[in-house]
Formats: structure tokens, C-alpha cells, sequence
């Protein structure tokens, strides 16, 4: 079985994450980052990783989604959010429907820092938008995000790998 890892990542998190799956994946296994990924075309099996930018995959992720069709995947993401919140699942709609025409094996998401200009933004440009200020509550969970992903993230992202691969064997 020939499998690769394809990710976007602009502060290192969703690398982090697809470096892990990619240690737990069967040989021969490849890993690009979305910008030199090669055709998805002779991929058994392909990881498909993203960065959440406003509600949904990162651009660079959602055209890389467009050219994979007809195939086994499993996607993961990192977030500011929390990965059990209502907006992480609203994320996961969004790139299960990008993601249409291909057999969805699993998901993954975790919490990753967010980009220091983003929170400058939030703090200064978008201090009167009630989805963007700061309140002292997502300051609690950007200081939460800055954390992850952590030893514990990328283990839960391998052993999620690990019955995806689980399903494809039985």
C-alpha cells in the first residue's frame, strides 16, 4: 500500500501533527507539504492535513483538496479552538464536504497556537467585532492553544492513524 501525508501549515502546528502520522504509517510512506505535494494519482492512501482559517480548511489545503478524488483519506487539522467545540465541528462539515468524492476514513483535530499577527489583529483591528474581540475567555483558550499541539496530541493523532490503518487492513 502506497501512502502519503500532505499538509499546509503556517506555524509549524499541522507539520508537527503530520510528522507523527506519518512515523505509524506502513512503507512506502511520503510526506509533502501542500506546496510541493505530487499528483494524488497512485496513492493507495492519502493524509490530508489542514490549518483552520476562517471556519474552514486554509486555501492552499482546499485547492490541494480539489485534485484528490476517488480515494481512501483520512484528514486532521489544527485549530485555535477547542477540538470538541461546536466551531471545530462546524470546520470538520466544511472539509468533509471539500473532501466529497473520496471514501473518509477518519478525522483528527487538535488545538495549535495561533499566529501572533492574527491575535494582534484580534486585539486591535477587531476589538469591537463580538466574533473576534478579546474577551478574557478567548484569551484563556489562545493561551490554552499556545500549548498544543503537545506529546499527548500527537500520540492521540497516531493511535487515531493507527484504526484508520486498523479498518483498511480488515
Amino acid at each position: 500500500m502506497k501512502t502519503m501525508v500532505v499538509y499546509s501549515s503556517k506555524t509549524g502546528n499541522t507539520k508537527m501533527v503530520a510528522q507523527a502520522i506519518h512515523e505509524i504509517l506502513p512503507h512506502p510512506s511520503e510526506i509533502y507539504p501542500v506546496e510541493t505535494a505530487p499528483s494524488p494519482n497512485g496513492y493507495d492512501f492519502i493524509a490530508l492535513g489542514f490549518w483552520v482559517d476562517r471556519g474552514t480548511a486554509d486555501e492552499k489545503s482546499r485547492e490541494y483538496f480539489k485534485k484528490v478524488r476517488g480515494k481512501k483519506i483520512a484528514v486532521f487539522g489544527t485549530l485555535g479552538a477547542y477540538p470538541d467545540s461546536d466551531h471545530a465541528q462546524k470546520c470538520l462539515e466544511k472539509v468533509r464536504i471539500l473532501t466529497e468524492g473520496n471514501e473518509g476514513l477518519g478525522e483528527f483535530l487538535c488545538q495549535g497556537k495561533v499566529d501572533p499577527a492574527l491575535i494582534e489583529m484580534m486585539a486591535t483591528k477587531m476589538k469591537d467585532d463580538p466574533h473576534h474581540a478579546m474577551t478574557p475567555e478567548r484569551q484563556a483558550r489562545l493561551a490554552e492553544a499556545a500549548k498544543h499541539p503537545d506529546k499527548a496530541d500527537l500520540e492521540s493523532a497516531q493511535t487515531v492513524f493507527r484504526e484508520i490503518l486498523k479498518k483498511m487492513e480488515g
